[in-house]
């Protein structure tokens, strides 16, 4: 009977342990993407020739790593594992929502030869219509503002009391030139 158990035509890719990075990842990442910019995306159409690489922003939250890379090719909220509560290993191209003071944001696993295991939330991909590094920075410090913020509380009405229309009316009178 066991040959008719069906196989998967794929099989999810296998999830590789990210390793704890106990320092500010920034040179490490823009330092990689330099490397890829040069050796890879270079003369790719898609690519933004007025942009450079740059890790922006990165600081430990819930003791994970989060920041923005910005290359000529995309702009993106990075999540590694710092040994905090935020990373969760997962396959490379599962999606997982994570909850930051912002709400709810979706990041997607993927796994570098040499990066390692990282997450990332895509902000702005292609970048072709930023102008100059000056606006993708700015873009990269107004996303990291932006997820780090939370969001206010919208102020709920205090319900109407029963006793609310006297002087509702009373108002209403004033206001058409009467008196009570």
């Amino acid at each position: 009977m066991s040959e008719g158990f069906r196989q998967p035509a794929m099989a999810p890719p296998p999830v590789r342990a990210a390793e704890v990075r106990a320092d500010d990842p920034s040179a490490f990442l823009a330092e990689h993407y330099q490397q890829v910019w040069q050796t890879q995306m270079h003369d790719l159409p898609f690519v933004n020739p007025a942009l450079q690489v740059e890790a922006i922003g990165f600081v430990r939250y819930s003791g994970d790593w989060l920041g923005v890379v910005v290359t000529p090719w995309f702009l993106n909220l990075f999540l590694l594992n710092g040994g905090g509560t935020l990373w969760g290993d997962i396959p490379a191209g599962q999606r997982r929502y994570l909850e930051l003071p912002c709400g709810a944001l979706q990041f997607i696993a993927d796994d570098d030869p040499l990066i390692g295991p990282y997450q990332y939330c895509p902000l702005i991909a292609p970048v072709t219509g930023i102008a100059n590094m000056g606006t993708a920075r700015q873009a990269a410090l107004d996303a990291l503002r932006t997820a780090f913020a939370i969001p206010a509380q919208p102020v709920e009405p205090a319900p109407a009391a029963a006793t609310d229309e006297p002087p509702r009316r009373g108002f209403l009178r004033r206001l058409a030139g009467r008196r009570s």
